[in-house]
């Protein structure tokens, strides 16, 4: 397969982009600093899946201990993004099918790039607003005291 094949436009034109573009495309590295977020929309989004009948039971439970691996590899710092992982959603999907093979590529049905990006940082923003709060109320303790 060509490189222009492999990437999510690869359909659309003959070559790849020169290695500035290619660069230019690619995210900022803390871009990953979401995906522990990614991976509990995914989870979420297989059970979805399962529940409209494209998942059975034995696929959803395959695909969750994937995840759950994949978010146990990347908290422990044993896996990380490539060059060629444009975002956090293609470094998912690229580790997902080399561990699931096909089945790792079914979760992408009905999903929209731009509504797991909002909702990686709904989740991220959350997550960070709950520690805020809790070091405001810490703050406030100690200046009481």
């Amino acid at each position: 397969m060509s490189q222009s094949t492999d990437r999510l436009w690869g359909a659309r034109f003959k070559t790849g982009p020169s290695a500035a573009l290619a660069a230019l495309s690619r995210c900022p590295e803390r871009y990953f600093r979401l995906t522990p977020y990614d991976l509990a929309g995914s989870r979420a989004h297989a059970r979805e899946l399962q529940r409209a009948g494209l998942l059975d039971e034995s696929e959803t439970l395959r695909t969750l201990e994937a995840l759950d691996g994949i978010g146990a590899d990347f908290a422990a710092g044993t896996l990380h993004p490539t060059l060629d992982d444009e975002d956090v959603h293609t470094f998912i999907e690229r580790v997902l099918t080399e561990r699931l093979g096909a089945l790792g590529g079914k979760l992408r049905a009905g999903r929209s790039r731009n509504d797991q990006t909002a909702n990686d940082l709904r989740l991220f923003l959350r997550d960070h607003a709950r520690t805020i709060a809790t070091e405001v109320l810490g703050l406030q303790q100690a200046l009481v005291n």
